[in-house]
């Protein structure tokens, strides 16, 4: 089975505008990202579906010297954008990730893809963060494309065109839905990136580990911030956005 990693990826964010461009260590939040996803073992590959604005340039410009597989669509049906990222390059699986995940560990996506793979037969969709037990940045979902196509097909409510998922989390009568959860609960740590806060944590952590461990995972930053607990309340007062907001 082919399976396919899908990243939304847009300059116009509305809290950090631009912000998957934003540097640390001179490199871009997104290229930290790719580099993670690059070392994902079950993924065969790898494609960023951005806009067709004028503004998302700079993000087809990147991904064409990363020579990383690039898909341009809607800035809002996210869904449609999705559809066609995977019918373009053949998806049976996907996997989807959001560019504001810059520290996501491949370790967790490879988690993701075997359970859903494992278990493929019981389960039409899979999340890890429905029930929240990893900390927020670490989201990874892993469905068919036949589930795909049918939400692109009978999706009509703004928020199911825009957040690509809920038209198939939402309706456990008819999908059945596999919860990941941790071992341990962290969803009290905040690793994404939507805010100036969010990205002042992430700078500090990448700046910390990436020169002394490029592939650093989840319990190094464990680690680094049981060093320095004080970091967490930088964005510790952020509030996650609810569906529809």
């Amino acid at each position: 089975m082919n399976t396919v990693i899908i990243v939304q990826a847009r300059m116009t964010s509305t809290r950090l505008p631009g912000k998957v461009l934003k540097q640390v260590l001179g490199k871009t939040l997104l290229e930290y990202q790719i580099e993670r996803l690059r070392r994902v073992n079950l993924a065969n590959g790898i494609v960023i579906a951005t806009t067709t604005n004028d503004t998302d340039l700079p993000i087809v410009d990147l991904c064409r010297r990363l020579d990383i597989a690039v898909t341009r669509g809607s800035e809002h049906d996210v869904l449609a954008r999705y559809y066609e990222a995977a019918k373009l390059h053949h998806a049976d699986v996907i996997v989807r990730v959001t560019s504001d995940c810059p520290l996501i560990d491949p370790a967790v996506i490879d988690e993701a893809i075997r359970f859903y793979l494992d278990h493929s037969t019981e389960y039409d969709y899979v999340s890890n963060a429905l029930t929240q037990s990893y900390p927020y940045g670490m989201a990874a979902e892993v469905f068919p494309y036949k589930v795909l196509e049918e939400a692109h097909l009978e999706a009509r409510a703004e928020p199911e065109r825009e957040h690509v998922t809920p038209f198939i989390y939402t309706r456990p009568e008819r999908y059945h839905i596999g919860h990941l959860v941790n071992a341990e609960n962290h969803s009290h740590h905040r690793w994404t990136v939507d805010t100036p806060e969010d990205f002042e944590l992430v700078r500090r952590i990448t700046e910390a580990l990436y020169p002394v461990k490029p592939e650093f995972d989840t319990q190094d930053i464990l680690a680094l911030l049981k060093r320095h607990p004080e970091w967490a309340e930088i964005n510790a007062h952020v509030r996650q956005k609810k569906l529809g907001e």
